[in-house]
């Protein structure tokens, strides 16, 4: 072996073991398939009452282990010449820490034999000759695998020659067979295991040619490279994508030349989006990945100082985040002057005026000679001699019209209606962002939809003036182009009206409808951001049809809902069907105060509820309604393959039932909720997203919903379009999850897990590639998902088939957080590997994500995998240092694996960041604080 390969190798090993990885072998237990872990449990010494009896248990575990390393080993090394620079690196110091495991683990089964409670002759000479049979004849074992004892077996003979017993002299001679009978199998298999093992040391290991490939594709079905890194702290990203350069074309709008730019002088119809005080490691190239996906151009005004600094000798020296800069300007986006230190220049004169202004130039052309003549006055605070300045060094000046105030607002959807309400005034104009608040990114898909769905143009700067760009989106091209839907940034207000009634005086009694109506209620406020005062709740003796109708008649129309709002109603409670004279059956929702003799005169007919939705100010309204009906009447909407580029300028009307006519309603969901609703709540929760893509429509909800609860019940709920519906979709933008998975984080009972269990089996599959039109995933990362078309009746009763919308484009950090979203829904569900697959592509797709760093070393903690759950929470503490539940973590973790001191030290800390938390007083208390 090379010196310096050995080297490199070596310091690896020493990184490991500093970061834990020697106790973890030598004391730690390792995770192994079923098949080879058996029922044996590892340990040190318990003392010699018990050793005769467990004895042999005791030291196979640690000969497992060995097996185990060995065998990952070959997983994570195999096919070297395919992988990646940066895979190759992770495998081989995973690799190393293997190796160096196996080491530690040989000397630990001497140790057992030599010094520990099995060092008794008599207990030595019962425990070899079955230690002896597993690696001789266990049915389970490759003869390549035997191979990984070998070292061992040479430290066991060399002991047994200092026995001079018989029966010694009887196991040292089996043991010289043995190693005979290994030594054969190393030269059948001398290449190929050489160049697996050969970087470690010099081994004359050889294994049978023909049948090598058949054992390494065994052992990678017992373990993969990438679960194997994992274990070991290490998820790789997926590689940046290459960036595209933007076409030069350019349609001029209007000479500008001499004037300070406003937004007022661009056409009608016209938009220049800027964003000031960047560039942000992390907001900006989300934003710019928002913008591509509106295929819309923005001007970038940039602080200097964020970009780097010149020294003494006049030399720019940029930092690592002018690359951000760059990557903005290749995509076709303009650079820009906001100062080299965001001062109120209104106040400066002289030389640190004239800095403020010409170092940030000086570091903006470095970064990219075609950077922008355009300058933007911190807090538009500009003097005279600012302005001569700018005049001598041929920039311009650059206001806005319309504020976002996003840098004051914290909610999205008010800095949209904010935007949006100015732009409706305005008519045109520059809009003032910036790229520095997450708030900003939120809010800027809401904007971009309804702008691009309203017919706006982007302009960008060609020099002299801002022009539309030749090949951009035009008013009737940007709506049919844009990719994303309507979010519920795009909406002003949401509105919802709530129904349940289970107290019926003249029918039958229902158990649940009050429960479903409140958690319904409770989930648009808490998830999806309803405001309590716009929902109007009635429940069991409320619900009178009087106060049903004056509902939608009198208090929404009374409270101000506009057009670009959103309704959503919900009714649990009973249905009914009447048939009419024509033949023709009728549907009615049956209030509180109704007579079943009388329905047809004191229930709510269907027709009603058609002129209500076709009477409704909202841009869109979604019935649902937990109750049977048949025979509604309603059209559905017509479809279109690409609704979701221009949602938001159609109205949507629409409404899911839970049954027909016949179909009793199925109480007997879990938590004390109907069937229907549990679905309903479990899509809203996120498995209606279909498409992973954070937005669930009405469509989606449906999809996910309807055949769940037909497998689930003998309901067969139906969706479709209401009179006066242009097929617009309702949609509900999930929120992201927050959560630090804890010892404290809430789990489904088994009786919510069975019936998740019930419902996801009927969950809409993804449509194959060559349906979807879609490629496999590749190195940039996954392919947005289609999901298949759908059975589902239609609101008359017959079949029909809906395609649920295709994904909007979103961004790897995006991505990332949707997938921790979905791992957090799959713990509390207990599938713990499914988590864990969801975790890791978080990891990937955004590799400093400490959230889904802890949240994956929480569901190895929860499988007992305390060694990989410590590594894990580290990594999280690395990510974000602040985040006191991740030393608690940490804490239980190394607690369980026996590492009392860094136990302590992460717990100490826990409590320094959090001394008031939960369980502090009682943690000081274990700790004797």
């Amino acid at each position: 072996m090379k010196k310096a390969l050995w080297g490199a190798a070596a310091g690896a090993a020493v990184a490991v073991a500093a970061a834990g990885g020697w106790w973890a072998w030598s004391q730690g237990r390792a995770v192994v398939p079923q098949a080879v872990e058996g029922s044996a449990k590892g340990g040190g010494p318990q003392g010699t009452a018990s050793a005769s009896a467990d004895a042999p248990a005791r030291a196979m575990a640690p000969l497992r282990e060995v097996l185990a390393n060995y065998r990952k080993i070959i997983v994570l090394l195999a096919d070297e010449a395919k992988l990646g620079a940066a895979e190759k690196a992770a495998a081989n110091q995973a690799g190393m820490a293997l190796f160096h495991a196996n080491i530690a683990k040989g000397k630990e089964l001497v140790a057992l034999l030599e010094e520990g409670p099995l060092a008794e002759p008599r207990m030595r000479l019962q425990v070899l000759p079955a230690l002896l049979d597993y690696v001789e004849s266990d049915p389970e074992l490759f003869d390549a695998d035997r191979l990984a004892f070998r070292e061992v077996l040479r430290q066991w003979q060399a002991l047994m020659a200092r026995d001079g017993s018989l029966p010694a002299i009887k196991l040292h001679k089996r043991m010289g067979e043995d190693l005979d009978a290994l030594a054969e199998i190393e030269r059948n298999y001398e290449k190929e295991i050489r160049e697996v093992f050969g970087r470690f040391e010099s081994r004359g290991i050889t294994l049978k040619r023909e049948r090598w490939d058949d054992y390494v594709a065994q052992l990678q079905r017992l373990y993969t490279r990438e679960a194997i890194l994992r274990d070991h702290g290490v998820v790789l990203p997926y590689p940046e994508p290459p960036v595209a350069d933007s076409g030069k074309g350019k349609n001029k709008a209007k000479d500008t030349e001499g004037a300070e730019l406003n937004g007022r002088e661009l056409p009608p119809k016209t938009i220049v989006l800027t964003f000031d005080d960047g560039p942000h490691g992390t907001y900006t190239p989300e934003i710019a990945a928002i913008l591509k996906q509106y295929s819309v151009p923005a001007v970038f005004f940039q602080v200097g100082s964020n970009l780097g600094t010149v020294g003494a000798d006049g030399k720019p020296h940029l930092h690592a985040r002018a690359q951000v800069s760059k990557q903005l300007q290749d995509a076709g986006h303009v650079l820009a002057n906001h100062s080299l230190t965001h001062a109120q220049l209104s106040k400066r004169s002289g030389d640190a005026l004239r800095d403020e202004i010409l170092v940030t130039d000086k570091l903006l052309t470095s970064v990219d000679e075609r950077r922008s003549a355009l300058f933007r006055f911190p807090y538009g605070a500009r003097n005279a001699e600012g302005m001569d300045i700018l005049s001598s060094a041929h920039l311009r000046s650059v206001m806005w019209n319309v504020d976002s105030l996003d840098w004051a607002d914290p909610v999205p959807a008010s800095i949209a209606q904010r935007v949006l309400s100015t732009v409706d005034k305005e008519g045109r104009g520059i809009i003032l962002f910036h790229d520095i608040h997450e708030r900003t990114v939120k809010a800027l898909p809401g904007i971009l939809a309804k702008l691009v769905a309203d017919g706006y143009q982007f302009a960008t700067w060609d020099g002299k003036a801002f022009v539309v760009p030749k090949g951009g989106p035009s008013p009737s091209a940007a709506a049919a182009a844009a990719p994303a839907a309507a979010t519920a940034g795009s909406y002003g207000q949401s509105w919802a009206i709530v129904v349940g009634i289970d107290e019926y005086a003249r029918w039958p009694r229902l158990q649940y409808a009050v429960r479903d109506a409140r958690s319904v209620r409770e989930a648009l406020i808490q998830k999806f951001g309803f405001a309590a005062e716009r929902i109007v709740t009635l429940e069991n003796k409320d619900a009178t049809r009087a106060n049903i109708l004056a509902a939608f008649h009198d208090k929404l129309a009374h409270s101000g809902m506009q057009k670009n709002d959103r309704l959503f109603v919900f009714f649990a409670g009973h249905g009914a069907t009447r048939k009419l004279t024509s033949g023709r059956d009728l549907g009615y929702i049956i209030p509180v105060d109704s007579d079943p003799q009388q329905f047809a005169t004191d229930a709510i007919p269907m027709s009603e509820l058609q002129n209500i939705a076709e009477s409704v100010t909202a841009k869109h309204t979604l019935f649902v309604m937990d109750a049977c009906y048949s025979g509604l009447g309603l059209t559905r909407g017509g479809g279109n393959a690409n609704f979701l580029r221009d949602n938001f300028k159609r109205v949507g009307r629409q409404m899911l039932t839970a049954g027909g006519a016949d179909q009793l309603v199925a109480d007997g969901g879990p938590n004390g909720h109907s069937v229907f609703t549990w679905a309903l709540l479990q899509g809203l929760g996120g498995k209606g997203d279909l498409n992973g893509d954070g937005i669930i429509t009405a469509t989606e909800l449906a999809a996910y919903v309807a055949p769940a609860v037909a497998s689930a019940s003998s309901q067969t709920p139906a969706f479709g379009s209401l009179p006066g519906s242009e097929g617009g979709d309702f949609v509900f933008e999930l929120p992201t999850e927050t959560e630090f998975l804890s010892a404290q984080s809430t789990q489904l009972g088994s009786e919510a897990i069975a019936m998740n269990t019930r419902l996801d089996a009927a969950k809409p599959a993804a449509a194959p590639a060559s349906q979807a039109g879609t490629t496999a995933p590749s190195a940039a990362g996954p392919v947005p998902k289609v999901v298949a078309p759908v059975v589902v009746k239609d609101l008359q009763g017959n079949d029909q088939k809906i395609t649920p919308p295709q994904a909007v484009t979103l961004s790897n950090r995006q991505l990332a957080q949707r997938a921790n979203d979905r791992g957090l829904q799959l713990y509390r569900e207990k599938q713990y590997e499914q988590a864990e697959a969801q975790f890791t592509e978080a990891l990937k797709l955004r590799p400093d994500f400490a959230l889904a760093a802890n949240n994956l070393g929480f569901i190895y903690y929860r499988q007992d995998k305390f060694v990989e759950a410590a590594r894990w929470f580290d990594n999280a503490i690395r990510m974000d240092p602040s985040r006191a539940v991740a030393y608690l973590n940490l804490g239980d973790a190394l607690d369980k694996a026996g590492e009392a001191d860094r136990a302590r030290k992460a717990y100490t800390t826990y409590l320094e960041l959090a001394p008031k938390a939960a369980g502090a007083d009682k943690l000081r208390e274990k700790l004797g604080l």
